[in-house]
């Protein structure tokens, strides 16, 4: 016979799992902007395919309600104006 589980041990284990799914998340969302200020400042010509990718991965977290809304148009923001800074830098 299978043993009674109490609510509070399930909303552990659940918040648990959401927990590491929203950390590789975020994870992610910070390597690409790493990946693309690296490629940005060697002035790689992947710097402009890793900013479009970047943005997705920050749209899809903040849909998801992983981060804000407001903070995920803030980062794209940013990267958005120091991608065009070094562009006419050049």
């Amino acid at each position: 016979m299978a043993k009674k589980q109490s609510s509070a041990e399930k909303r552990y284990r659940k918040s648990e799992e959401r927990r590491l799914r929203n950390k590789s998340a975020k994870s992610a969302v910070k390597t690409s902007v790493k990946k693309f200020v690296v490629l940005a400042q060697k002035k790689d010509s992947g710097a402009e395919l890793a900013l479009k990718e970047m943005i997705k991965k920050l749209d899809t977290v903040a849909r998801k309600g992983i981060i804000s809304k407001n903070a995920a148009a803030r980062k794209k923001s940013r990267m958005q104006r120091f991608y065009n800074n070094l562009k006419a830098a050049q």
